[in-house]
């Protein structure tokens, strides 16, 4: 099972989990593409290993989904990383919303890099098992709501990005609507097979909308 109790020592880890490992994933990482050194140092930082379940520690640091129960998984490090990246970039303001908090990886990379997260997961027991990890990795600039993520959250809005951990069939209207302007929204759009990574900008009369290239999600699931 994946630990609801994370010790200190826990955290450093061992063996497959360590700095060492860590390293050689970051490495990988960059030579993938990845060039934001915050990024990089984050996936260096946060222990991957206690987001999964301690049968699958010993792969937590390959650059690789891994099943995280009820139908989910943690997203590949090299996906988070191109997704915060795309986020961040040329990023100036405050306030994240996230749609699809899962197990916490992504919202644990990401929480150091802005001032508030506000995530939305439709799984009861997925959220009050992150909701206490990421307490206990003492990451607190987080809100969060159990609720359907096509519907977002609209009492923060509207938020300087927008990040979407889960494949939708077509951009999200109530998404683009929470967006400020200046503000990005990264999305995986298109059926299984074949979806692809969006980055949509909020111009000042328009969204401009760039592909990243093809990825694999689990689906946003409309409702709760």
């Amino acid at each position: 099972m994946v630990r609801d109790v994370v010790k200190p020592d826990q955290i450093q880890g061992i063996g497959m989990t360590s700095a060492r490992t860590r390293d050689r994933l970051v490495s990988r990482l960059r030579e993938q593409g990845i060039q934001s050194n915050d990024v990089l140092q984050q996936i260096r930082r946060v222990p991957r290993h206690l987001f999964v379940d301690e049968a699958l520690a010993s792969r937590a640091y390959e650059d690789t989904a891994l099943p995280i129960g009820l139908g989910q998984t943690i997203s590949q490090p090299f996906i988070v990383a191109r997704m915060t990246e795309a986020l961040l970039s040329g990023f100036d303001g405050e306030n994240i919303l996230e749609i699809g908090t899962g197990c916490g990886y992504q919202t644990a990379v990401l929480a150091p890099l802005v001032k508030k997260i506000f995530t939305v997961e439709r799984i009861p027991d997925l959220l009050r098992k992150t909701k206490r990890r990421l307490r206990q990795l003492e990451i607190h600039n987080v809100q969060y709501r159990l609720g359907d993520g096509w519907a977002g959250w609209r009492k923060y809005g509207p938020y300087d990005g927008i990040i979407v951990a889960a494949a939708a069939d077509e951009l999200p209207r109530t998404l683009l609507e929470q967006l400020a302007p200046g503000g990005r929204l990264v999305i995986p759009v298109g059926p299984s097979g074949r979806q692809e990574l969006n980055v949509v900008i909020h111009q000042a009369d328009h969204f401009e909308r760039n592909t990243l290239g093809a990825v694999s999600f689990v689906p946003l699931v409309k409702g709760t």
